[in-house]
C-alpha cells in the first residue's frame, strides 16, 4: 500500500518529488506558499538566464522542445519548461497553492518510545500545520512522510548586521534585498532604479543582473556602484578556450584527479598522481575567464582557483556586456571587506567620504539554514538539522538526516545543475520508500556525512559551509546507484566511460 507523503514547496525539487511518489503508487500531497508553482523561477529579475547550459539542466524524460534554441534560456522559458513538465504529467491537481506551512511535528503513539539509535523504526506520523492565506484558517494533515523542498535562495533574507547607528536606520536613502527588486514586475523595477544612485552590495548571480539592469537604466549619468568583498570566476560562457567545460570537469577521468569521501588506497594514490592536471585544468579555465572579462585591466583576478570556485558551487555566468558597461563607467566596482551606512549613502574600507547614493540593494543571499530549522516544531530536530555552527547541514547522500524520522531534504544541497541532481535523488528516495534498500545506522550514515564534510572543507576551503557536491557529480551520482541496485557505469565503450561527460540523459533508465 502506497504511504501518504507530505511535499513542501512546488518549485523544480518538489514537482520532482511528486512525480516520481505518483510513479511508485504513493500519494503526494503538495504544499506551496505561493499561488504558482516554479520556486525561485516564479519571479526573477528581468535578465536572469540559466546559469548551466540547458543540456545539463532538463528533466531525464522531459527534454527542452526544440523551439529554445539558446544554450543558456532566459528565465520565461525556464518558467514554461517547468510549468509544461507538470501539465504534462498532471501534477497541478496534487497541489495545494496558498498554503504555508507553518510547522511539522513528528508524533508516536503513546506506548511507542522513539529510540535515538533507530528513529526509522519507529511508527509515528508527521503532523504538518498549514495556514490557508486565502481563507485564513489553519488546518491539520497527517503523513507518514515528508520531504521538504524549500530550496535556499528565497524566504529569510541574509542582511548583514550592523554595529549601532551605522545601519540603515541612519541612511536618508531606501534599502532594500534582491528578493523585494526580484519581486517587481520588469516595468516597475526600471522605473524604481530610474534616475537614482544605486549600490548593490555582493558579487553573484543576482547582484551581477540587478547592476545591469541599472546601468542600463541610468547609463554613465548615473552609474551602478557595485560593492564586492571577494572577487569571482565568474563565467562568460561554458566554452573555456573553445573547449566545453563539462569535458574538463564533468567526467570520470576529470574526477580521478579528486581526493574523494570514502576513497580507497588507489583512488588516493590516482588522485595524488594527477593532482598537476587538476591544477593545469584549472589554469586553463583561468586565463580563459581573465581574457574574455578583461579581469587583471579591472583588477579583478581573484585569489583562489576556478576549482575551489566550481566545488564551491559559486559558478555564475557574467551577463552580456556587464564589463563593457565596466569600461564604459556607467557600472564602477568597489572592493571592500566591510561597509556601513551614514546620513548620505555607504562608508566603505579605506575611503574617507561616503559613497553618496539614494539605493542600496542588498544581493547578500538567504539564509537556507534558519528556512529549514523554523519548520520544525521539536527543538531537538532543530539542534540536529542545523548541525555544527562551523559545517554544512548534516544529511546522509544529501538527503537524509540519520535521526530524524520519515523525513528527506531535497533541492538544498547544491550541484552545478541542480534540476538533474534534485531527480535522482528524487528517485533514491521513493526507493528507500519503496524498500529497495535500508539505510545504514546511525553511526555509519554519520561518518559518511563527517566524510563529505572533509571534501567540502578541503576543496571549498572558506565557502565550504555551502552544503554542495561541487565537481563530484558521477562519484556521488555512483553512490546513490548503488544504493537503489543500479548500474552505475552508464556509457557504452571503456573510452566514454572515461571521457564522454555524464549528464540527466544519462539517467533516463535504471
Amino acid at each position: 500500500m502506497g504511504k501518504k507523503v507530505g511535499i513542501i514547496g512546488a518549485g523544480i525539487s518538489g514537482l520532482l518529488a511528486c512525480k516520481y511518489c505518483l510513479s511508485k503508487g504513493h500519494d503526494p500531497i503538495v504544499f506551496e506558499c505561493q499561488s504558482s508553482i516554479g520556486g525561485v523561477w516564479r519571479k526573477t529579475v528581468q535578465t536572469t538566464k540559466l546559469q548551466s547550459p540547458k543540456s545539463l539542466y532538463q528533466f531525464s524524460d522531459f527534454p527542452w522542445p526544440s523551439s529554445v534554441t539558446e544554450d543558456f534560456p532566459d528565465s520565461n522559458q525556464v518558467f514554461e519548461y517547468i510549468q509544461s513538465y507538470a501539465s504534462h504529467f498532471n501534477l497541478i491537481q496534487y497541489i495545494k497553492f496558498n498554503s504555508r506551512v507553518q510547522n511539522i511535528d513528528y508524533k508516536v503513539p503513546s506506548d511507542d518510545e522513539l529510540e535515538p539509535q533507530s528513529p526509522w523504526d519507529g511508527e509515528g506520523k508527521w503532523e504538518i500545520i498549514v495556514e490557508d492565506t486565502n481563507a485564513f484558517s489553519i488546518k491539520a494533515y497527517q503523513v507518514d512522510f515528508v520531504i521538504l523542498c524549500v530550496g535556499r535562495f528565497s524566504g529569510i533574507p541574509n542582511i548583514p548586521e550592523f554595529p549601532p547607528n551605522q545601519g540603515p536606520e541612519v541612511f536618508d536613502g531606501e534599502v532594500i534585498h534582491s528578493m523585494d527588486y526580484a519581486a517587481m514586475d520588469n516595468d516597475r523595477a526600471a522605473s524604481f532604479v530610474k534616475g537614482k544612485n544605486v549600490a548593490v552590495v555582493g558579487f553573484q548571480k543576482s547582484a551581477l543582473d540587478i547592476s545591469m539592469e541599472c546601468s542600463t537604466a541610468n547609463g554613465v549619468e548615473n552609474p551602478c556602484t557595485v560593492i564586492y568583498r571577494t572577487p569571482h570566476w565568474n563565467v562568460p560562457d561554458y566554452l573555456p578556450w573553445g573547449v566545453p567545460l563539462p569535458s574538463l570537469y564533468f567526467n570520470r577521468f576529470a574526477e580521478l584527479s579528486v581526493h574523494k569521501p570514502g576513497e580507497g588506497l588507489l583512488l588516493s594514490l590516482l588522485a595524488t598522481l594527477l593532482s598537476p592536471v587538476k591544477w593545469a585544468v584549472s589554469k586553463f579555465v583561468e586565463s580563459d575567464i581573465k581574457h574574455k572579462h578583461r579581469l587583471e585591466k579591472f583588477g579583478m583576478v581573484p585569489k583562489h582557483s576556478f576549482l575551489q570556485e566550481i566545488n564551491s558551487c559559486l559558478i555564475s555566468t557574467v551577463p552580456v556586456g556587464f564589463y563593457d558597461n565596466v569600461e564604459k563607467g556607467s557600472i564602477i566596482l568597489k572592493k571592500s571587506s566591510t561597509f556601513c551606512f551614514c546620513r548620505e549613502g555607504v562608508l566603505l574600507d579605506k575611503e574617507e567620504e561616503p559613497l553618496k547614493t539614494d539605493l542600496v540593494i542588498l544581493a547578500t543571499g538567504f539564509k537556507g539554514d534558519q528556512k529549514l530549522k523554523g519548520i520544525f516544531a521539536c527543538p531537538k530536530f532543530q539542534e540536529y538539522i542545523m548541525g555544527s555552527s562551523e559545517g554544512a547541514v548534516p544529511l546522509y547522500r544529501q538527503c537524509i538526516h540519520p535521526r530524524i524520522p520519515q523525513l528527506a531534504v531535497i533541492g538544498f544541497s547544491e550541484s552545478i545543475a541542480n534540476l538533474y541532481t534534485s531527480e535522482l535523488r528524487c528517485r533514491w528516495v521513493m526507493e528507500l520508500l519503496d524498500g529497495t534498500f535500508e539505510l545504514p545506522n546511525i553511526q555509519e550514515m554519520e561518518k559518511d556525512i563527517s566524510e563529505w564534510d572533509k571534501f567540502m572543507k578541503r576543496y571549498s576551503r572558506q565557502y565550504y559551509q555551502r552544503s554542495c557536491i561541487g565537481a563530484l557529480h558521477i562519484w556521488y551520482n555512483d553512490q546513490l546507484c548503488k544504493d537503489m541496485g543500479w548500474n552505475p557505469k552508464r556509457k557504452k565503450g571503456f573510452l566514454a566511460e572515461l571521457f564522454e561527460p555524464y549528464g540527466p540523459m544519462d539517467y533516463t533508465h535504471k
